[in-house]
Formats: C-alpha cells, structure tokens, sequence
C-alpha cells in the first residue's frame, strides 16, 4: 500500500506536530509544569498519532475498493488487525 502524495504530506504534517506536543510535553515536565496542562498536551499528541495512522489506515480501505485486494496488495485481515490496533 502506498500513499498518494497528497495523503502522505498530510500524515507527515500530523506526526511533526506529535513530535512538537511530545518535546513540548518533555520540556514541561522538565520545567515542573500543572499537571493537567501536561496531560492535555499528551491528549493532543495521542489524537494526533490516531489520526495519522487512521489515514493510512483509510488510504489501504479506499485502495482496497477502488483496486481489489490482490491489484492493491493488502491484505484485508492485515488490515483490519491494524485498525483494531488503532480502537
């Protein structure tokens, strides 16, 4: 399965901005930050994660319709274990 470009700029956009909440979740603990803000921040950082393996995830399914299993080279059980892995 391979993203197209547009897809693959959007999930590399996201997983920056998990790196950037995860060093600024570090530099808050570091700095002995309310811990609540600290959770917050890390809430953003695992929505963010979510979101960029469900659109991976997404892009297979849509290939999947479009192509057919073989023509995509997915398989649907490989698939599916990934999505649970997600819930």
């Amino acid at each position: 399965m391979q993203l197209d470009p547009e897809e693959l700029t959007a999930v590399m956009n996201r997983l920056r901005r998990a790196q950037g909440q995860i060093g600024g979740v570090l530099r808050m603990l570091e700095e002995g930050a309310d811990c609540a803000d600290v959770v917050t921040q890390l809430s953003a950082a695992s929505k963010a994660l979510d979101r960029a393996g469900f659109a991976i995830i997404a892009t297979g399914l849509e290939q999947c319709i479009t192509l057919g299993d073989e023509a995509a080279g997915i398989d649907r059980a490989k698939l599916q274990k990934l999505f649970l892995s997600l819930a």
